[in-house]
């Protein structure tokens, strides 16, 4: 163990919690700390792009429950990045358990347009399935295979006996729009179907109190203003790590040497990896020597990891009312509730069904940003804008009935294709327990008995074992293995 109290500390990705590890070790007065960043910029995950004069989020969006007890809400506010209302105290009270109550407008196949109080039904049932299955007591002895198995089942139940009244169109068109949400859902938990989420694990995740906020200048100035406090050094970009040498199998001074894809070799007493758990499952077994303990690949295969795309679409002027906040397209021709498509390649534009209403950042910008996930959002990445672009402009046509609207510009998020994340955010797959989310923070080596404890920690949102998937989660972990590193010295 280094016996100075300074020990050479190495970060392995500038996301978020790589970035707020760096800024609870420098601030405890740890001068040896350095992160090394694959690509050209920090961020990660968060990254902020323009559509014309409009400010857009290709990677997290949403602060989930601004309140005081949201370290990320109480960073924004520090650094005068919140909007107003967001410091609302009435505002910060409300539990809307990360669904606030959005305007809707509803558009179906056919192009018309369907009133927001006929589909009432169809969203009430929805909130109240989806809110049963976080609340389950016992949901590991059930007949439930997943969430999903258990919402359909469900609706296709309640759906016969309330609306027993409404004739066979409209339950099949409430089922419809039932499905539109089912797949909308799917966005939120980065999946390819709530069939591939565990039940039991659903309900591990925890809602914090507030309604969800954006930051109206981007969350890069979030980046921005927590890299102004580190020392300009102290990251060295392009430099991919090509492996972590740890249990001093290098037999030099350190327990620790991080080799990079550019040949420099540096030796540490702690490692902190903070990579995506996209690119831990499929670059674990070279990037670590020796090779992880079993026990942490297994939760690192079990976590399920999937994509969650966005599709900002400019138009020169709305077809939406000027106080909808969200737009459902209800599909009418599918006769089961499922939130999958039967053919990705010819059918994926079938999966976005829901666009949420950019705020303006300026007059006359009139965009929307359209929700896609799973093989679908990853058959997406692979096509040119231009066919993506015709793919978005007949949809708008089919739903709105309107075949002279054609979106201005698009702009695309690739989080499958980019070979840094390989997917979006992570989500409890089929099988998957509090236990996995332990492992995947446990540092090595295990043993705590060890000359050299504590030489490879994990964070990074994958290893919060309840606010996995978010911006908070991942700031946690990173001032988490931080301050296990303080405590230890």
């Amino acid at each position: 163990m280094a016996t100075s109290e300074d020990p050479e500390i190495v970060i392995i990705g500038c996301g978020v919690s790589g970035i707020a590890a760096a800024h609870r070790l420098v601030k405890a007065g740890y001068r040896h700390v350095r992160i090394l960043e694959a690509t050209g910029r920090s961020g990660g995950r968060i990254k902020t792009a323009a559509l014309g004069n409009t400010i857009t989020e290709i990677g997290a969006a949403y602060i989930h429950g601004p309140t005081e007890k949201n370290p990320l809400f109480c960073l924004a506010r520090d650094y005068g990045l919140l909007p107003p209302e967001a410091l609302n105290p009435a505002n910060q009270a409300v539990d809307v358990d990360e669904d606030p109550p959005l305007v809707p407008n509803w558009f179906s196949s056919s192009g018309q347009r369907l009133s927001a109080e006929s589909m009432e039904p169809a969203e009430e049932l929805f909130r109240e399935i989806l809110d049963n299955a976080s609340k389950l007591q016992n949901p590991q002895n059930t007949s439930w295979k997943s969430l999903g198995h258990f919402m359909r089942t469900k609706a296709q139940d309640q759906a016969a006996g309330r609306w027993k009244d409404e004739d066979e169109t409209t339950r099949q068109l409430l089922l419809s729009a039932f499905s539109t949400m089912l797949k909308f859902e799917c966005c939120g938990s980065a999946t390819h179907s709530m069939d591939d989420i565990d039940l039991a694990g659903f309900s591990m995740f925890e809602s914090l109190r507030g309604v969800d906020c954006t930051l109206p200048r981007g969350f890069e100035r979030l980046i921005e203003n927590l890299m102004s406090e580190l020392p300009s050094d102290l990251v060295t970009y392009n430099c991919p790590v090509r492996c972590v040498h740890w249990s001093n199998t290098e037999g030099g001074l350190s327990p620790v040497t991080v080799e990079c894809e550019n040949g420099e070799r540096i030796a540490a007493d702690h490692v902190i990896v903070t990579v995506p758990l996209g690119y831990l499952k499929k670059h674990h077994s070279t990037l670590f020597y020796p090779p992880l303990p079993a026990h942490k690949l297994k939760s690192i295969e079990t976590l399920g990891f999937g994509t969650c795309d966005k599709i900002f679409v400019e138009f020169e002027s709305p077809w939406w009312d000027a106080n909808c906040e969200i737009i459902y397209l209800v599909w009418e021709d599918e006769e089961t509730v499922s939130d999958q498509v039967s053919d990705v390649s010819k059918s994926w534009i079938r999966k976005l069904v829901t666009f949420t209403v950019h705020k303006p950042s300026e007059k006359g910008s009139h965009v929307l940003c359209g929700w896609i996930c799973g093989h679908e959002a990853e058959y997406m990445e692979t096509l040119p804008e231009k066919e993506v672009r015709e793919s978005i402009t007949k949809l708008v046509r089919t739903f709105t009935g309107n075949s002279t609207i054609t979106p201005k510009r698009i702009l695309c998020s690739r989080w499958f294709t980019d070979p840094w994340t390989y997917g979006s955010y992570c989500h409890p797959a089929i099988g998957c327990t509090a236990k996995d989310l332990k492992n995947m923070m446990e540092p090595l080596p295990s043993q705590e008995t060890v000359s050299q404890p504590l030489q490879v920690l994990f964070a990074g949102e994958a290893t919060h074992p309840c606010f996995y998937s978010t911006v908070h989660g991942a700031i946690l972990t990173g001032w988490r293995e931080a301050d296990r590193l303080i405590n230890h010295y």
